[in-house]
């Protein structure tokens, strides 16, 4: 089990579906999600091309799924891609502190939790939100690919929620990797029967790579991006008075 982790970002009191609120109630959370994605635009705006791994908060450091997302982290570091993840512990420190050490870009979204939840010392850039589903848009916005590193039901989630955007065209399509063959090998099969049984298109499988190599992950990702994309960089403009800020490398 987990030892309890010293809180470094302060827990949100948990709240639950209530129904429906007072009108004036329902206009100051609309407002106050607006100024949390505005937060979020105006931190990330120019974090630059990321790789988004996703993955449990609860390897420490000495088990191999650690050191798999930490020289995940490095390889893409290597692209020259920016390292997006939850910020937290776990496999989100371990890809983060890879990248960082390699020199690379490392960018940390993190969200206040009752528990579990601390962030890491290797990123460059972080933020944190309140609520799940905007910290989800800005973990996919920024991304050209998504590595799912062994993980629980959150890791899920965003494995399946980033799958249905792409699979729907709601997303355009990226690279996803499932990383850890005897982790994810029953998910692999329950998906390709699934297949076989009609309710998702053979063709999905193909969005998907499993494999226990960082380099193949990292290979599959370059290839992809080089032959379905071009960088075409945009004119920096600071119309919500964004601060760019050189990322500080190791």
């Amino acid at each position: 089990m987990m030892e309890k982790l010293d809180r470094i970002i302060p827990a949100h009191d948990a709240t639950f579906l209530e129904g429906p609120k007072s009108r004036g109630y329902e206009l100051r959370f609309a407002w106050k999600i607006f100024r949390e994605f505005i937060h979020g635009f105006r931190t990330l705006h120019f974090v630059g091309p990321c790789v988004t791994v996703f993955g449990s908060a609860r390897f420490r450091e000495d088990h191999p799924h650690y050191q798999s997302a930490r020289e995940m982290g490095r390889q893409i570091a290597m692209l020259g891609l920016t390292t997006m993840t939850g910020g937290g512990p776990g496999t989100m420190e371990a890809a983060n502190r890879g990248a960082f050490e390699a020199g690379g870009a490392s960018i940390g979204c993190n969200i206040k939790l009752p528990f579990e939840q601390k962030g890491n010392p290797y990123v460059q850039t972080s933020i944190t939100f309140e609520h799940f589903f905007v910290r989800k848009v800005m973990l996919v916005k920024y991304s050209y690919a998504f590595v799912i590193m062994p993980g629980g039901f959150g890791t899920m989630d965003e494995f399946f929620e980033t799958l249905t955007l792409i699979q729907t065209k709601t997303l355009v399509q990226f690279p996803i990797v499932l990383f850890g063959k005897d982790y994810y090998q029953p998910l692999f099969d329950y998906m390709e029967s699934m297949a076989a049984q009609g309710t998702i298109s053979k063709q999905d499988m193909s969005l998907v790579l499993l494999t226990d190599s960082p380099a193949e992950a990292a290979s599959h990702i370059d290839t992809w991006i080089k032959k379905n994309y071009r960088p075409k960089p945009r004119k920096r403009k600071w119309w919500l008075f964004e601060k760019y800020k050189a990322v500080k490398t190791a």
